[in-house]
């Protein structure tokens, strides 16, 4: 049989084939070595810049500073490995977000990618620079003001844009009562509604379709409906390279399908883990008392907060598990064993092939 091509993705100048682009995974689970693994295999990298640095031993003076010196530090690590695509997941919830958008222009990231709020201002904090702005977005409505108000205030439009449904690990664009109802908009309409959206508009945008894709099939699927590329986050847990902790790699490993779960976050959203010990105590209502070095997050009260979701994430980064919770997709159980980003992303392309 004949090998199919793959179709590229490209974004402004850049071109990225196959079409994926790695999630950024915080606290420190997508950094230098993952996302510069796979840039060197044709797809974006991406490097998470929440809680880089080691907030923990921080002052609460220093604890803006450690985080963008470490942010500068990955960029230019993952520079150093490779010389491909390398873009930077910022959170718009992030407290120190506008510096560590200005460490990202001044650093020449290929990419910014903005979730966790609307970036209406990004335009502006990356005026004068090339990178490529792409927000990430849960309904073709969240684009449509973003679209609005930067072609308004900077006659700039995004370079692509990300919809992530509602099988994503980690914190969710989405209600707690929807998730666990299953009430939510399946991935296939929600990118379906967007794809047909963006084609009303004078401007091309590449849809990337996000949450859930697990294999080539996957990806087949949501290039015939329309989407540009996906972006993949899950997969890339379980490889040699990526940059967290082993015991935080096994846990994706030995989990069983009933332990990935969506919690409450201590942010104010809903959240995909899977399953410990921690998060039945915590489920349970049960308070970890912190100081708080530093409001990192705008939606988080230190106050009334039960505990510290960047400490216990930081925990999760280093394999200190027995308090702490590991963010994970909703097919993360179906992951069997550890490989190399280069034969997962091999693997990737000979099943997409063979479903184009």
């Amino acid at each position: 049989m004949a090998i199919k091509t793959i179709p590229t993705l490209k974004i402004g100048d850049l071109e990225i084939n196959p079409p994926i682009i790695q999630g950024g995974m915080g606290v420190r689970v997508s950094g230098s070595s993952l996302a510069s693994a796979v840039a060197n295999e044709g797809c974006a990298g991406i490097i998470a810049s929440v809680g880089l640095g080691a907030f923990e031993d921080a002052s609460a003076s220093k604890f803006v500073e450690v985080n963008n010196d470490a942010l500068r530090s990955q960029i230019r690590k993952a520079r150093s490995l490779s010389t491909g695509i390398i873009g930077v997941n910022v959170m718009v919830v992030l407290s120190n977000y506008e510096e560590l958008v200005k460490i990202c222009v001044e650093e020449k990231v290929d990419m910014i990618i903005c979730g966790s709020g609307l970036p209406l201002d990004l335009p502006k904090q990356t005026a004068g620079s090339n990178i490529k702005l792409i927000p990430i977005v849960s309904s073709a409505r969240a684009l449509n003001i973003i679209y609005r108000k930067w072609k308004q205030n900077y006659n700039r439009v995004p370079d692509a844009v990300i919809l992530e449904g509602p099988m994503a690990g980690g914190h969710l664009g989405f209600s707690h009562d929807d998730l666990i109802n299953g009430k939510t908009r399946t991935l296939e309409e929600l990118v379906k509604e967007l794809v047909d959206f963006v084609a009303t508009l004078e401007e091309t945008i590449p849809v990337i379709a996000a949450g859930g894709i697990f294999d080539g099939g996957d990806i087949a699927k949501f290039l015939k409906i329309g989407a540009s590329g996906v972006q993949m986050a899950t997969r890339f847990v379980c490889t040699t390279e990526c940059d967290v902790h082993d015991d935080f790699k096994q846990a994706y490993i030995s989990a069983t399908k009933d332990d990935i779960v969506i919690i409450n976050s201590p942010v104010g959203l809903p959240g995909r883990v899977i399953r410990s010990e921690f998060t039945e105590r915590a489920m349970k209502g049960e308070t970890i008392p912190f100081k708080c070095p530093h409001h990192c997050l705008r939606s988080c009260n230190p106050r009334t907060a039960p505990y510290c979701i960047a400490k216990v994430l930081a925990d999760a980064s280093k394999g200190r598990l027995l308090n702490s919770f590991v963010f994970a997709g909703s097919n993360a159980y179906r992951c069997t064993e550890i490989v190399s980003v280069k034969t997962l992303i091999d693997q990737l392309k000979e099943e997409l092939s063979n479903s184009l």
